[in-house]
């Protein structure tokens, strides 16, 4: 089948690498950045209008969110690989037919997660020791978050499937006003509707519905490649099996870090809402820190997956070189910014009087910005080990990270109190970087052959 005309598609297996990963990159920084504004804005005007106590409250749900939203994007981004890998092979029929395969299993997976999430919510919450004072708002937020995954599962879905045609600037601009309806919906639900915590909670899920319906019509106008007919839906069993061979441990590795973070914020709980606010307002910003990272990792996914289907191998050991010296230098740049800036930015979360919350945040911040460098590598080592349909050492990697969580929360925590808390996060990073290195030297080796 000949090519189509399909507006920002782009192929990622001609040109110069650097150049292709850092056009590639930017737009998906600025939606990635966009996303994690989501939860930084929930925060934000939950703290500053509800108070501490309800920034707690939102605040505590944030590794059960991390739990759902964690194997969402990590099993849609793991779909989306094999329509990459088709895409770069030029087999425009296999692209269709991978697309309907993430639309089915997508489906299926929120029906799965809904059912399981609000059903199990609360006891989750009593399980993680969440302060009484705070349990029934954090339930009324989680559990509409949850019975609206739905909503998150296929705006995930359908942005990366763009992105796996090598179109990371549409999924920004979707993102992005899907931001700014979710901004302007939450002072109407919270405050003049007087919905409280739920309200922001609805505003998000109203948000993301729209979101999608943008994602919809750009396809059907744009993107002809993922225009689904309804043969495509009678799967090839083989290929149905490798989207699933990619796509689930990928997003159970991502569940396997939030369960690590579920641990860490029990004993978090312990500590009392003051620490819990903190770490929530601090969190809310290293989301947003993390994100050049991340971004030149998810790049590499799209990048080594195409480049991979189209046998062009060499391509992919230069492009992550390169991707390593621009990922690393992002991290040092965002990391001096963390620690010189970031007592401000935890200041507009609670005002200038929450003094105690201020210096844990700025002290959480200092301590997991300095190991930024570690993160760069794990994330473009692991998406582009995912990128080749390698799934086993990147899983291994999240078992790493969660007993590194598990033994600050259950050692550290208990034995120096807060600053334990903070250590988790460099802990994990650096034991789920080794085996993923390892791994990847190792097939360096082998696509340089």
């Amino acid at each position: 089948m000949q090519a189509q005309d399909t507006g920002a598609v782009k192929d990622l297996t001609v040109g110069e690498p650097a150049r292709l990963i850092l056009y590639f990159t930017l737009p998906l920084l600025a939606g990635n950045v966009f996303q994690q504004l989501f939860g930084f804005v929930d925060t934000l005007i939950v703290g500053r209008f509800l108070g501490v106590e309800a920034l707690a409250a939102v605040g505590c749900t944030g590794p059960l969110m991390f739990l759902m939203l964690g194997f969402i994007g990590g099993m849609t981004s793991g779909f989306s690989i094999c329509t990459g890998q088709s895409f770069g092979a030029k087999d425009f029929d296999g692209v269709r037919r991978s697309a309907a395969i993430c639309i089915a299993l997508s489906f299926a997976a929120s029906i799965v997660l809904t059912i399981i999430g609000v059903t199990f919510c609360r006891d989750l919450l009593i399980a993680m020791n969440t302060p009484p004072e705070i349990l029934d708002g954090a339930y009324s937020f989680i559990s509409i978050i949850y019975g609206g995954c739905v909503m998150f599962i296929f705006l995930q879905m359908l942005t990366n499937l763009i992105r796996a045609l090598g179109d990371s600037k549409m999924p920004t601009v979707i993102q992005a006003t899907t931001l700014c309806i979710n901004i302007l919906l939450l002072p109407i639900a919270i405050i003049w509707l007087g919905l409280g915590i739920p309200g922001s909670a609805l505003a998000t899920i109203v948000a993301l519905t729209l979101g999608n319906l943008l994602c919809l019509v750009y396809i059907k106008r744009r993107v002809p490649y993922l225009h689904v007919r309804r043969e495509d839906f009678f799967f090839d069993r083989e290929f149905l099996l490798e989207h699933l061979r990619i796509g689930l441990p990928m997003g159970f590795q991502s569940s396997i870090v939030a369960i690590g973070a579920v641990v860490l914020q029990v004993a978090l709980n312990g500590l009392g809402s003051v620490a819990v606010a903190a770490f929530a307002a601090a969190h809310r910003v290293d989301g947003i820190a993390i994100m050049p990272m991340m971004s030149f990792g998810i790049a590499m996914a799209a990048y080594t997956a195409q480049n991979f289907g189209a046998k062009q191998f060499g391509r992919i050991v230069a492009g992550v070189k390169k991707c390593i010296l621009m990922s690393c230098t992002f991290s040092v740049m965002v990391a001096l910014f963390n620690i010189y800036l970031g007592a401000e930015i935890i200041e507009l979360f609670v005002g200038a009087e929450a003094v105690q919350v201020i210096e844990y945040g700025r002290l959480f911040l200092i301590v997991t910005s300095v190991a930024y460098w570690a993160l760069a590598l794990l994330f473009i080592f692991r998406f582009t080990l995912q990128g080749l349909g390698q799934s086993f050492v990147p899983t291994l990697a999240g078992v790493v990270e969660l007993v590194m969580r598990i033994a600050a929360a259950v050692f550290l925590v208990d034995w120096i109190g807060y600053l334990g808390a903070c250590l988790a996060q460099p802990m994990a990073w650096l034991g789920g970087l080794l085996p993923l290195a390892i791994a990847f030297f190792m097939k360096a080796k082998k696509l340089k052959e």
